[in-house]
Parts: structure tokens; C-alpha cells; sequence
């Protein structure tokens, strides 16, 4: 399979696994709760990994190893449906998991205390450090065992590894908070189009105290109270009261989908702010990516020996682990050292906001991006000067700088942005905002496959040639991360105007209790399995 291909193919399969977290957090908020859905998914991943390691150890599973000098055979349809059939299991558990295990960790901490809010800021420091560090094993030990011992074995160990955690999971069930469902967040948000939409020719208020608005709030709601702020007026005209408005006798409107509350507003108004600086993370996830393909490629046409005498090799993929050891080496000098200091500083909780993080995060990928384009054109004039090798003598270490400046955009811009949409958006869409993450990620692998196709398509043949062809010293990669730097500067340009025009969303006032007593957890759990 040629580079392009294989390229294409991994952005669309995490693509296909970032999307599907829309449908769990769908899901997970509307029907069944976080730890039923995580409870089902973890399962499901359980169950797909010995299916994988047996179409390794069955010979008719999978084609026969590729011969040197030989094309390889490529995979019969039935090896090919087999290998798609474990994908859409590890799909489900994606789906389930990714939009759910943050959040529900984060369920954890009481959001009314001080103390809380402190280990929920820390918290998601430190699940991201988790995070890294687990990718970190997978790429230098896991990869290792499964290129140079077996790959069954290589198989073996995380379907292990995720039996045990599984299985840890289960056992801490009585222990757990656990937030019940409240009903599908999205079906309020229709209501407030649909409803704005229908009073669409009354006249706006300007005073947002005036009886004609609707405040009502359920006594058991999960949401904080949310005061009203003057953006999208055109939205306020559902919370308009008229004459021909009824009520229940608990106060609730008879038709909820011609009258909403200004709390079902303000909650639509949160989302529709954070569309814009949702959509400026595509492009940076986009760059970001390219570390984990191209950067791959780029090592495997460099020396990767430890030393010029010796014969071992480090696999490519396994230099990711730069990336990940600078993330995970910052994570805690962040969070234990800059983060006091900049709270003193400031005198605001964690230092900086939430936005700042972010527009941090882009820089550091722009430049990531001019590094990497530098590596590359001094590491295609060395392997110029012995072209008989195809690869240049100069070590893949000339990566790293590339690789820890990845590391350091993902520690600001990701972890930002995950808390962002944590606390940004309505609490009983807490799941959602974790999956609004992952399908930025799913668009930006579609897109990065699609701008990988376009500029190879469109450079073949050119004058200068291909930029993307399979041996990259005879392509222009480098011109292909200066491109993305120039994006990464018209996409931090945007973010700019959408952070300056973003309106945080208020602490509010907790009017009901969230039900998630954990003395009563034993209770609330059903398993959905």
C-alpha cells in the first residue's frame, strides 16, 4: 500500500472512531447515563480483541507475509470483511468510551466547593498525562513486541490490559457518583429554534426582566441558572410570553415547542458560542496529525540506528514516544509549578483562561510546522549526498525538536479545549461536549485524508513535481508543512475574533440537586449490557 494510501486510510478509520462518539454521547445523555454506556463499550472492546489476535495465529485469516523484492499479496474479500467486522467492534467501544470516560470522571468532584473545582481543573491535567502515558508504553514496548517478537503476543497484551481495566472498573461500582440521564438535550435545542422560529415577527425586549420573558426552571433540573445575556436577541423571541401561551400547573408550558424558557435560551445561546472556536481546533488537529503519518515516514528514510556501529533499529513509529514523553514530562511542571505561579500572578483560578491556553497551543503548531518543513529540507539534502541508500545518514533524531514541539501544542490546546467544552457547555450535555472533541478530530482526519489526495493529485506531474510521493526524498514535504504553517497563521488570525467575541457562560446557582448521591449508586446503576 503506497504512503498516500495508507495515510488516507488511517485518517479515515479515526475519523470513523471519532465520529461515532456523537452517537454514544447522544446516547449516554439522553437514555442510559455515563457508566452504563461506558460499561457497555468497555465490554465491547473486550470482546474484539481475541477475534484480532486470531486472525494473526490463523494462517487462512490473513495474507501470507510479503516476500523482499516481491509485491505482497493483498487480503482475499472474506480476510478483509473479518478484519472490517473487529474495526466496527472497536468503533462501538470508541464510541462509548471516548465521549464518557472524562466526563465521568470529572462527575466525581463537587463542582459547590472550592476544593472541587480545584481537582476538577487539575483532573483534566492529569487524565491527559495518564493518557500520554499509556500511548507512550504502546508505541515503544507494545510496537516493539509486535514488530520484533510477535505480533499476537503484541495483540495478547492489550486485550489483557483491557480485560484488567474492565474489570477494575466494575469493582469501584459502589463507589462511583453517578448523574442520571435527564432526557435528550437535543430535543430542547429544536425546541428553541422551532419556537424562536414561530415568534419570529415579534419584536425583541431589550430588558431582560420584563414579565414577557419566560423564567422557569424545574426544581430537580441538573443545569445551573443561567442569567441572561443580550447576544443572539433573535433567540429571545422564544421565551416571549403571548396570549396564546399555556401553562401546566407546576408552572411547565402545555406547548413546549411554541414557548422555552431563558434557561433553555441561554443553554442554545452556550452552544452557538462555541461553534466558532470549535471549528478553529480543526485545522490545528489537522497539523497535529501529520507528526503521527508523515512524521513516521520521514524517520523511516533516516538513519534510526542508536549508533553508527550498531545494527538495531528503532522502529519508526516508536519515535512518536517524543511527543508523548514532552507532554508528559510538561503536564506536571504545568500543573504543580506554573499554574501556582500564575494564579498569584493573575489572580485568576488556574493563571490563565481556558482561550488563552488554546491560542498558546496554535502558535506552538505553527511553529511545529516551520521545524518540521526545516528538518525535512536538511534532511533531504543529506540523503542527497549518498542517494544509493534512499535514506539519509543523519539520525532520526533530528525529529525530535518537531516531535516535543507536538507535544507541547497538544499539553495547551487540547487539554484547553477539553475543559472548555466541559464547563462551557449546559452540564446535561457534558457528554457531548466530549464528543464535540473527537468529531473535531473525526472532521480533521477526513479533511487531513482529503488535503493529502488534493495536493498529491494536483502536484503529480507539475513541474516541481510531486510533493507527496512514496520516497520523500524525491517529493517536497517540507513545501507541504510550510503550507500547513501558513494555514495554522490565517486560522490563529480567526481564533483571535472568536476569543475576543466569545462571552464566558456564568457559574450560575445550582437550583436542584444532580441526584448522584453515591450512597444511592448501588441503585441508580442498571448495566447495558
Amino acid at each position: 500500500m503506497s504512503s498516500v494510501s495508507a495515510t488516507t486510510l488511517i485518517n479515515v478509520f479515526n475519523g470513523t472512531c471519532n465520529l461515532a462518539t456523537l452517537v454514544g454521547a447522544f446516547l449516554c445523555d439522553t437514555y442510559f447515563g455515563r457508566y452504563n454506556c461506558l460499561a457497555f463499550a468497555s465490554v465491547s472492546s473486550v470482546l474484539v480483541r481475541g477475534p484480532l489476535s486470531h486472525q494473526i495465529l490463523a494462517p487462512v485469516l490473513h495474507p501470507p507475509k510479503c516476500v523482499p523484492g516481491q509485491p505482497c499479496s493483498k487480503p482475499t474479500a472474506a480476510q478483509f470483511t473479518f478484519l472490517i467486522s473487529s474495526f466496527i467492534f472497536l468503533v462501538i467501544g470508541a464510541g462509548g468510551i471516548r465521549p464518557c470516560n472524562l466526563t465521568f470522571g470529572a462527575d466525581q468532584f463537587n463542582p459547590k466547593t472550592e476544593s472541587g473545582r480545584k481537582g476538577t481543573n487539575s483532573f483534566f491535567n492529569w487524565y491527559y498525562f495518564t493518557y500520554t502515558f499509556a500511548v507512550m508504553v504502546s508505541v515503544t514496548g507494545i510496537v516493539y513486541v509486535q514488530s520484533d517478537v510477535s505480533w499476537a503476543i503484541g495483540l495478547g497484551i492489550p486485550a489483557f490490559l483491557m480485560f484488567l481495566s474492565c474489570a477494575v472498573f466494575f469493582w469501584g461500582t459502589t463507589m462511583y457518583v453517578i448523574v442520571k440521564p435527564q432526557g435528550s438535550p437535543l430535543t430542547s435545542v429544536a425546541q428553541v429554534l422551532v419556537a424562536a422560529s414561530r415568534k419570529r415577527t415579534l419584536k425583541s425586549t431589550e430588558n431582560p426582566h420584563v414579565d414577557e420573558l419566560f423564567n422557569y426552571l424545574p426544581v430537580k433540573s441538573l443545569n445551573s441558572k443561567l442569567g441572561h445575556t443580550t447576544q443572539f436577541k433573535c433567540l429571545d423571541k422564544a421565551a416571549i410570553v403571548t396570549g396564546r401561551d399555556e401553562f401546566n400547573p407546576e408552572g411547565s408550558p402545555k406547548q413546549p415547542w411554541r414557548l422555552c424558557s431563558v434557561q433553555q435560551v441561554e443553554e442554545v445561546k452556550c452552544v452557538v458560542r462555541i461553534i466558532p472556536v470549535w471549528s478553529t481546533a480543526i485545522l490545528f488537529h489537522i497539523a497535529i496529525m501529520q507528526q503521527q503519518t508523515y512524521g513516521v515516514f520521514q524517520a523511516l528514510q533516516s538513519d534510526r540506528r542508536l549508533s553508527t556501529s550498531g545494527t538495531f533499529r528503532v522502529p519508526a513509529a516508536t519515535y512518536i514516544i517524543f511527543t508523548m514523553l514532552a507532554l508528559t514530562l510538561w503536564i506536571p511542571v504545568y500543573d504543580r509549578i506554573i499554574v501556582p505561579y500564575l494564579e498569584k500572578v493573575t489572580g485568576k483560578e488556574g493563571g490563565i483562561t481556558m482561550l488563552q491556553r488554546m491560542g498558546i497551543g496554535l502558535i506552538l503548531g505553527i511553529f511545529c510546522m516551520i521545524v518540521s518543513g526545516l528538518v525535512e529540507e536538511y534532511r533531504k539534502h543529506i540523503a542527497a549526498t549518498k542517494p544509493g541508500l534512499g535514506i539519509a545518514p543523519k539520525g532520526a533524531m533530528w525529529l525530535v525538536p518537531q516531535l516535543v514541539l507536538t507535544g507541547l501544542a497538544e499539553g495547551f490546546n487540547y487539554i484547553a479545549q477539553v475543559e472548555f467544552f466541559y464547563k462551557q457547555f449546559p452540564e446535561g450535555m457534558r457528554s457531548v461536549a466530549q464528543a464535540c472533541f473527537f468529531a473535531g478530530n473525526a472532521l480533521a482526519s477526513y479533511l487531513s485524508g482529503f488535503l493529502v489526495s488534493l495536493v498529491h493529485h494536483i502536484t503529480t506531474g507539475s513541474k516541481r513535481g510531486d510533493w507527496l510521493p512514496d520516497d520523500l526524498n524525491e517529493g517536497k514535504l517540507d513545501y507541504f508543512y510550510f503550507m500547513l504553517a501558513g494555514l495554522g497563521v490565517l486560522n490563529l488570525g480567526y481564533f483571535l475574533v472568536c476569543a475576543r467575541w466569545y462571552t464566558y457562560k456564568g457559574d450560575g446557582e445550582r437550583v436542584g440537586e444532580m441526584e448522584m448521591n453515591a450512597k444511592e449508586s448501588k441503585k441508580n446503576v442498571h448495566l447495558v449490557v
